[in-house]
């Protein structure tokens, strides 16, 4: 029996929040999902099974980065992403599309597509809608992102609504270069990217020509660069409203645990964020009762687990104490400690979401949650 290239299906809605699987041949993805980012191949500080083992089912790698080091040839020739850094589940690939605004004074911009200078040795590389395609391919991605732009919020209108506008027509492009993938395309699935910054009218019509072209899901791009909470839950008041609602709706580079609370609140699927994994690696961990910096010195003697709900090995074997000591000491068993206390915390609150939605209880599972972790912020 062959495996489900790809299959949504929604088990549970509590108002607009929902729960469901995304089935695919490498596994089931639980939603609404968390992915930790896997930038170059790794999730920095800890191993693939580790990862897994947090409850992660889907973990996020970078075709920029990837395609400059090790490069999507050379995965190819190793077997594809999946054998190169032994994850067996899936892996979605974003398309390069973000660093077109985040190296944007190492690049130039036209509509054929991205002229980058790279970032290591100053190599220039041209990034279009089919060559990021042709990486993700080489890479063996599960699930490919649309190749974009993503304008910053507080650029004109007039400029948003014509990056947008390109964005589409790149959109299309990737669509017809996915198709001719051969056997690529016969087992992964793409996802397009709606854009239009805060602007209610050009989500609206991005969503549009993203429905018209046809995709597996759909992401919510541009958000979270910087235009802080309230614009963003403003944002995603009407943002997934206006995409299929058959298909998985994906908020990328999102966030902090409250953020993907009052997210799925708005109808969110699922999330992508370093967040988790940087700041373990900078002593910060993330509990029930809001973020802890284990560097400060109240912790030096301090016996304590982490986060006394959190079941991961971190906190069931070491101290509050013995962890800021490796902070202090920049050893690096305390990022790797830390990290993956706080990919399971992500996973764990991932979980408690999707149990809260099924039993018809999300909103009190938001009020309990907002109580206890925004009024401990921040110890």
């Amino acid at each position: 029996m062959t495996k489900e290239r790809f299959a949504f299906h929604i088990h549970a809605r509590d108002g607009k929040a929902r729960t469901g699987e995304i089935k695919m041949r490498r596994g089931t993805i639980r939603t609404p999902a968390f992915m930790p980012v896997g930038t170059a191949a790794t999730v920095k500080a800890m191993k693939p099974e580790t990862v897994h083992k947090t409850g992660a089912d889907i973990i996020l790698g970078n075709t920029y980065h990837l395609m400059l080091r090790p490069g999507a040839e050379r995965v190819a020739r190793l077997g594809g992403l999946h054998r190169f850094m032994n994850w067996e589940r899936p892996i979605l690939t974003d398309s390069g599309g973000y660093q077109v605004m985040s190296l944007s004074d190492l690049r130039k911009l036209t509509e054929e597509g991205v002229e980058f200078r790279s970032h290591i040795d100053g190599s220039k590389h041209m990034l279009t809608p089919e060559r990021s395609m042709e990486i993700q391919r080489l890479l063996g991605s599960d699930i490919v992102m649309a190749f974009d732009e993503c304008p910053r919020a507080d650029q004109p209108r007039d400029v948003i609504a014509a990056s947008m506008e390109m964005s589409m027509r790149w959109a299309k492009r990737s669509r017809e270069a996915f198709d001719k993938g051969g056997d690529h395309a016969a087992n992964a699935a793409l996802f397009g990217i709606q854009q239009g910054a805060l602007d209610e009218e050009l989500r609206r019509r991005s969503a549009n020509a993203l429905t018209d072209i046809g995709f597996d899901g759909y992401a919510i791009g541009g958000l979270a660069v910087g235009e802080g909470q309230d614009a963003m839950f403003a944002t995603l008041d009407f943002a997934p409203d206006q995409l299929p609602e058959d298909r998985p709706r994906y908020l990328m580079g999102v966030g902090k645990p409250d953020d993907l609370v009052g997210a799925v609140e708005r109808g969110v699927d699922m999330f992508d964020c370093v967040l988790p994994s940087r700041s373990g690696r900078n002593g910060q961990a993330f509990t029930w009762h809001g973020p802890i910096n284990l560097r400060n010195a109240r912790f030096a003697e301090d016996p304590e687990p982490l986060d006394p709900r959190c079941t991961c090995d971190t906190c069931s074997i070491y101290s509050r104490a013995y962890l800021h000591h490796l902070q202090k000491s920049q050893e690096i068993l305390g990022a790797m400690l830390m990290t993956e206390h706080n990919i399971a915390f992500y996973q764990q609150l991932m979980q408690a979401m999707r149990d809260a939605i099924a039993g018809a209880r999300f909103d009190e599972f938001a009020v309990q949650f907002r109580r206890d972790y925004c009024g401990g912020q921040s110890q």
